[in-house]
């Protein structure tokens, strides 16, 4: 019978290296303990100042209103006036004349001429802007007149409908004058034929 001995004085056990790797766990789960109550921390002190940030602007806001809500108190009819004259003067400026013109010229048959073009209110309606005008325009021809209604209101760019007829007679001939309420939204792309034969020869 072979009988196995350890003729070593000091027999090899590696007992130091358990006790190393389970400190270096230990360490290494307090750190990311560490690190994600740190980054806790900071999202919370972020959602803090985010809310006294909405809440400052809230209270601002408020008091921006009422501020203008008493300025508003403080003007006579006449300043009132003014102010709503002098909102209309800057969405004017944002206003496409020559494109209003355009697309009239575009509708408007040649057996009907337009005489005045009274601008009512010009506002913003969400990104675009809307005018609503009173459009007075001369003919001899009822149909005429009904059939370029129709064709403004198909256009999308127009909704017209007839508000009067007056019977006009001049030294020549016999004609009516039309008055029409007219709302008229711009397209959002535009480009008149001049502006197209100018791109086109630039691109030469």
């Amino acid at each position: 019978m072979i009988t196995k001995l350890n003729l070593a004085t000091k027999p090899f056990r590696n007992r130091r290296t358990p006790y190393i790797l389970a400190a270096l766990v230990a360490f290494l789960s307090v750190i990311s303990l560490l690190l994600l109550f740190s980054q806790f921390r900071e999202n919370e002190n972020r959602r803090e100042l985010a809310e006294r940030q909405i809440e400052e602007m809230k209270i601002e806001i408020a008091e921006q209103q009422a501020k203008g809500l008493a300025v508003q108190q403080q003007l006579s009819p006449t300043q009132r006036d003014l102010l709503v004259a002098s909102h209309k003067l800057v969405a004017n400026k944002t206003f496409g004349w020559s494109r209003l013109f355009y697309d009239l010229e575009r509708l408007i048959p040649g057996s009907v001429s337009a005489s005045r073009i009274a601008v009512e209110n010009v506002y913003r309606d969400r990104d675009r802007i809307r005018a609503e005008l009173e459009l007075t325009v001369l003919s001899r021809d009822y149909q005429s007149v009904m059939a370029m209604i129709g064709s403004m209101n198909e256009s999308g760019v127009f909704r017209a409908e007839l508000r009067s007829q007056n019977l006009q007679a001049g030294q020549r001939s016999t004609f009516s004058e039309y008055t029409l309420a007219v709302t008229y939204l711009p397209p959002m792309v535009f480009s008149t034929p001049a502006e197209v034969a100018q791109n086109q020869g630039g691109g030469e």
